[in-house]
């Protein structure tokens, strides 16, 4: 009974890479998994012009690569990349989804009769057990900044069990970015944060004459709280390509069929920026990704597709940018270089969140440079 008992733990249980502690996979699927299983998530996906505009256009302008061909889609979700698989020529499309929105992927490959082409399987990739390698890996994984929801893990395993060794990936490639910039939200979340201690204090006074206890004590760690919520913590935005204010700059290249896991655990980077914009406020760094489908060396796309999240003054994405706000921010002017040092990481506790140390400097004008400044954030 004991050794049942245990095994079932284990099968419960995943570790993950680099000697990390193990991850509760009913944990993981509570937190994470879970959320995708909602019709409405999905929509706000699939309402992203620039996102599905680019995986049709990757798709159907490169029809050599799915004609007769066998795919694998890495969490399916609604099933519309395993449809366009299909319809432009695939003979085979493995469409897997962890959770219960498989039924629904299901019932839409069956209404635009597909279902003798794609075999939606219900499962995590690292679970299931294909009967065949296929030729492409298609899947929309990328998480804010890129890496939030760490769901290229589960890519990476599916290449390294089911890609033949002259497959693709759709994706096929990918960079990080970062730019500093100006916004308001620096003083937004700077009064916020202001406000809450305000409430605090007259809470305190109010508890000692009401009910005759002091509560100072807790003022630290509520404080704490309070500046990781407000201040240390990275926000959602959707910039606008006037508030970046020096040239932006790759943190990561990555090449999704080379990459292994262990190369994306940390993010580490020492870039430039030099300011475009004259006397102005840095009040922080703007963060974004772009992914390409190029194909591979051996089997080129005949039509490179970019997707793109950098700042727009148009269409932008469900992705925004990530912004991580300085407080103080500083004044920059024209000419004058910032020199970022970036590491990201992933959280203890939760290996799907990162958290970021970021330390910049500025190089003057005049060739004096100002004192180190170092920040720590965390994307949630």
């Amino acid at each position: 009974m004991g050794s049942t008992a245990n095994g079932a733990a284990a099968e419960r249980r995943t570790a993950t890479s680099n000697g990390r502690s193990p991850v509760d996979k009913e944990v993981d699927f509570a937190n994470y998994f879970c959320t995708y299983a909602f019709l409405h998530h999905q929509k706000e996906m699939l309402s992203d012009r620039v996102r599905m505009d680019a995986y049709y256009n990757s798709v159907f302008h490169n029809k050599h690569h799915f004609i007769g061909k066998t795919v694998l889609d890495v969490g399916t979700g609604s099933g519309i990349l395993a449809i366009w698989c299909a319809q432009a020529g695939a003979k085979k499309v493995y469409a897997v989804e962890a959770t219960k929105m498989a039924v629904h992927a299901r019932e839409l490959v069956k209404s635009n009769n597909l279902h003798d082409v794609i075999e939606v399987i219900e499962g995590s990739i690292e679970d299931i057990t294909l009967p065949e390698k296929v030729d492409v890996i298609i899947s929309e994984w990328m998480g804010y900044f890129l890496l939030r929801e760490s769901m290229f893990d589960s890519v990476i395993c599916a290449r390294d069990r089911w890609l033949k060794p002259n497959g693709i990936m759709y994706p096929s490639h990918a960079r990080m970015w970062l730019a500093p910039i100006r916004s308001g939200l620096a003083d937004h979340k700077m009064s916020d944060y202001e406000g809450s201690m305000d409430d605090w204090h007259g809470f305190l006074k109010e508890t000692e004459a009401y009910y005759g206890v002091n509560m100072s004590v807790l003022t630290k760690p509520f404080s704490q709280e309070q500046k990781k919520y407000y201040l240390e913590t990275s926000v959602w935005n959707s910039l606008h390509p006037n508030q970046v204010v020096g040239t932006p700059a790759i943190l990561k290249e990555i090449d999704c069929l080379k990459v292994t896991v262990e190369e994306i655990l940390k993010v580490e980077a020492n870039i430039s920026s030099l300011v475009t914009k004259e006397d102005t406020r840095l009040c922080g760094f703007g963060g974004w990704f772009d992914v390409h489908f190029k194909g591979s060396e051996e089997n080129p796309a005949e039509s490179n597709v970019e997707l793109t999240t950098a700042p727009s003054q148009d269409d932008g994405t469900h992705w925004g940018q990530q912004v991580f706000l300085l407080h103080p921010h500083a004044r920059v002017n024209e000419g004058e270089e910032i020199f970022v040092n970036f590491s990201m990481t992933r959280a203890e506790d939760n290996h799907r969140l990162m958290k970021v140390d970021l330390g910049y400097s500025i190089k003057q004008s005049s060739g004096k440079m100002l004192p180190r400044v170092d920040k720590k954030f965390f994307i949630e």
